[in-house]
């Protein structure tokens, strides 16, 4: 398999499988502190991590190599996780993940600064039409609320926590030096795991373990092994085989797989003039994988 291919399909898994933080993430967001669920997630992520390369005997001790890397990896996607539902406490799911949609556009510049990658005409359209469609959302489809300018105060938070998402995907490429992306990955969830307890010590410690309703303890379950575990690897697998706009443009796909869990789980289909932004995000990743002339990134063995 050609290396862009895998990092193509590592990135349809990784949309899914984030989607479904937002859907479960806004059910459980007002039940448990955003520090503790991210702390908790990355201590079970990066131990499933460790467990599954030591088994496989992929443990790769460069990763044990300058370890300030993982302190500024670890440090942008906490930001990332705890914003993420921090912003679930207001903001509905499908306007979080629409969001999210905009990080392609942010990764690109991002991806510019640290990696030269330089966006083609067929990008930037590409790029501005799911943007475009991105904003239809979060704006709920609601011309006199996007004229106002009127973001409700999650989808704010949220922002900035994309800002750092989309920092972290060209410093994947930037940092990683060949190790395994299983140890690689693993070492930043740790770092993370680390920094975060630190930060939220006093509230992990005034956390309610045993009386946790029962759909923390499942959304906790799910964005420790398939939102964190396992999407981290896809991610830092991608990463280093596509360039950073071209990575994050499955970030387009998030808002649809998010109605997919909703419907999934019961709730009511969203407004048909939402589908019109949706619909234009799902246009600018069509657009975006067409344009073959992007130039690649360097691909790093995994």
């Amino acid at each position: 398999m050609r290396p862009a291919m895998g990092g193509h399909l590592a990135m349809l898994a990784f949309s899914a499988l984030v989607a479904g933080s937002f859907a479960l993430g806004a059910r459980a967001a007002n039940d448990i502190d955003p520090l503790v669920m991210t702390a908790a997630r990355f201590w079970i992520a990066s131990a499933v991590l460790a467990g599954l390369a030591f088994a496989f005997g992929t443990w790769d001790n460069r990763v044990l190599r300058a370890p300030w890397r993982f302190v500024l990896l670890s440090g942008i996607i906490s930001a990332y996780f705890v914003s993420m539902f921090e912003g679930l406490k207001t903001a509905p799911p499908i306007s979080t993940s629409a969001v999210f949609t905009l990080t392609p556009i942010i990764a690109a510049g991002f991806g510019w600064l640290l990696l030269r990658q330089r966006l083609t005409g067929q990008m930037v359209i590409a790029l501005t039409i799911g943007g475009f469609g991105a904003l239809w959302v979060i704006f709920r489809a609601d011309l006199q609320t996007a004229l106002a300018f009127d973001v409700g105060r999650g989808e704010v938070i949220f922002f900035w926590g994309c800002v750092a998402h989309a920092l972290y995907t060209p410093l994947i490429a930037k940092l990683k030096r060949g190790e395994h992306t299983l140890s690689f990955a693993c070492m930043t969830l740790l770092g993370g795991a680390i920094l975060t307890s630190i930060y939220g010590a006093r509230e992990i410690i005034a956390t309610d373990w045993m009386h946790l309703p029962g759909i923390v303890w499942i959304t906790l379950m799910y964005v420790a092994l398939f939102a964190s575990a396992s999407s981290f690897v896809l991610l830092q697998f991608a990463a280093t085989r596509l360039p950073s706009a071209k990575v994050m443009a499955y970030t387009y796909l998030t808002p649809t797989w998010v109605i997919c869990w909703q419907l999934a789980l019961g709730a009511p289909p969203p407004r048909q003039l939402i589908l019109v932004g949706i619909a234009l995000t799902i246009l600018a990743l069509i657009l975006l994988l067409r344009d073959d002339d992007a130039p690649k990134a360097a691909v790093a063995p995994s």
